[in-house]
């Protein structure tokens, strides 16, 4: 017989009188437990979990068994039938007034069903039960009720039920996340400070009651947590803390100052020796942050591809070409895996490996369509840097013949296209960019500038820029292909303007290209001399700029 045929003839049992289903009278006690706890545990399996209940449920009353009733507001509370659990549990407590697995059942389904008025006596005695881990529970109890939504109905519960262990600090505590949840800020500051008066070494008071300070006023909680630090030399997780909060608020040389202290107690934790790095580079500090880099490599930091992907771009700024391919190759798994493959074949290119490198890309597989991209723009990044535009608007075609609808690679073969003067694939693969993301504020400045640059359809032009802009406002490639626009139109003041709040923001070779050419047309010659001077002093290669002078100063 199948387990469903055996189910269904079980199942035709159920509920039948005792005289027809079972044994003499002197067996029925143990031949009908046996055959209900067969039955629902064989419905379970076979998913009738509803004919389960029915049966674990019907032996839970009928026998009154603790067992049998924690299984039965087991099956239940997974059913979704909490009316059923609640009215389990309670016949459990009647028969096992003491047991605190089954007042934990009945807390947890009070805090299912969200009942807030019934829970607070059941909450405070099942703390009281457990005197001994009073403290610990009290650290977690919001955790518990974190999935109930009345954040204020939950502070007023904890109110009461904590009236009693206002002495205790870990109590305070629990207050203190509870008011910050309901929105009470001023009340999470009283309770954690209350929380540290009480036990004033406690560093996770010390660092709640500070990050609190901190969400009005990043200083004052970060003098906060020095003062204790101070007071605490040895406290490592409100040092950790501080210095967390110290690159939060952008004061990276006292970031630094914290970690390196820690570092003399904690050469080998990681949790120290990486932000301790990063600080390190940020500061100029390369030979201090390349060497606490290796040393996370022999501790047990779990993304040992990305610390290698950090000491391969610190090589390759050094020109140490097979040291950086060394580190790179070592990056064999995560979001930077296909980046440093580009890398290593940029490197190769640069030793005059040009096959080579572009082996190395077409033979990496990409996991994801992402990364499928990725590496088409970093071999159509390759073909550009030897030189070669038309290879890698052909790599660029190729790769679209597979995913039309890429936005990147629509984009990158627009602009490669724009360069090698074939406006019409440009103007294409920008239509079906917008067509498909009508907001693209790159893709919208990208052809509004082609028009402008070409001085046609200026009408469209406008508009197109008008939208970019508008989707962003400070940025100041937009902003210099707007003027470039106003120039086009004859708006040369206003261009002006623009330009110059376009260079203010970012002193790019292209915008000064563009500015000095305004300056000139409106007879300001000194200065257009003077700025394109200064940029080509910065970019002596950058081929627009070059041009402009070119042209005006032949």
């Amino acid at each position: 017989m199948s387990p469903k045929q055996m189910l269904v003839a079980l199942s035709l049992t159920l509920g039948m009188p005792a005289w027809a289903a079972s044994p003499p009278v002197s067996a029925d006690l143990i031949g009908r437990t046996v055959f209900q706890v067969l039955l629902g545990e064989l419905a379970l399996r076979e998913g009738a979990v509803d004919l389960s209940l029915q049966a674990w449920a019907d032996l839970a009353e009928r026998t009154r068994d603790p067992k049998v009733l924690a299984r039965a507001v087991e099956i239940a509370s997974f059913a979704g039938d909490h009316a059923r659990a609640l009215y389990l549990v309670r016949i459990w407590l009647e028969v096992e007034p003491e047991s605190a697995t089954a007042r934990q059942s009945l807390v947890a389904l009070l805090i299912q069903t969200r009942q807030l008025g019934r829970l607070q006596p059941h909450l405070a005695e099942l703390l009281d039960s457990d005197k001994e881990n009073l403290a610990n529970n009290l650290m977690h109890i919001n955790r518990m009720l974190s999935r109930i939504p009345d954040k204020a109905g939950v502070l007023e519960l904890l109110d009461g039920v904590l009236a009693k262990y206002r002495e205790l600090p870990e109590a305070h505590f629990a207050l203190a996340q509870a008011a910050l949840a309901a929105g009470d800020e001023q009340r999470a500051l009283a309770e954690s400070k209350e929380a540290l008066r009480l036990r004033p070494d406690w560093e996770a008071a010390a660092i709640a009651h500070a990050r609190l300070l901190g969400r009005s006023d990043a200083g004052v909680g970060v003098d906060e947590l020095k003062t204790f630090v101070k007071r605490y030399p040895q406290a490592r997780e409100a040092r950790l803390a501080l210095g967390q909060m110290l690159v939060a608020d952008k004061r990276l040389d006292e970031a630094r100052e914290q970690y390196q202290r820690l570092l003399k107690s904690y050469p080998d934790e990681p949790s120290v020796v990486y932000p301790a790095a990063i600080l390190a580079l940020q500061a100029g500090d390369r030979d201090g942050g390349r060497q606490q880099l290796k040393r996370l490599l022999s501790t047990d930091y779990p993304d040992k591809s990305g610390i290698h992907y950090l000491l391969g771009q610190l090589a390759q700024e050094d020109k140490a070409g097979e040291e950086a391919i060394g580190h790179f190759r070592q990056v064999t798994a995560g979001e930077r895996y296909i980046a440093a493959r580009g890398r290593i074949a940029i490197i190769l290119l640069g030793q005059g490996k040009r096959d080579e490198a572009l082996e190395l890309l077409r033979q990496t597989r990409g996991a994801t369509p992402g990364e499928r991209t990725q590496l088409a723009l970093a071999e159509a990044q390759l073909l550009r840097e030897a030189g070669d535009e038309a290879g890698a608007s052909g790599a660029l075609e190729k790769s679209l013949q597979a995913t039309p609808d890429d936005p990147e690679l629509l984009y990158d073969a627009a602009l490669t296209a724009e360069r090698l003067g074939r406006h019409d694939a440009m103007e294409k693969h920008l239509r079906r960019l917008l067509k498909l993301h009508p907001e693209h504020p790159h893709a919208l400045n990208a052809l509004g500038y082609s028009f402008a640059d070409r001085n046609i359809r200026l009408e469209e032009a406008a508009e197109l820029l008008a939208r970019a802009i508008a989707l962003m406002p400070g940025d100041a490639y937009i902003m210099d292909s707007l003027g470039w626009l106003q120039y086009r139109q004859g708006k040369l003041e206003e261009s002006l303007k623009t330009l110059q709040a376009a260079y203010r923001i970012k002193a790019d070779p292209e915008i000064a290209a563009h500015l000095g050419e305004v300056l000139w047309q409106l007879g300001r010659r000194d200065e257009a001399r003077q700025l394109w001077q200064a940029a080509r002093a910065e970019n002596p290669d950058n081929q627009a700029l070059n041009a402009a002078i070119k042209k005006f100063l032949p």
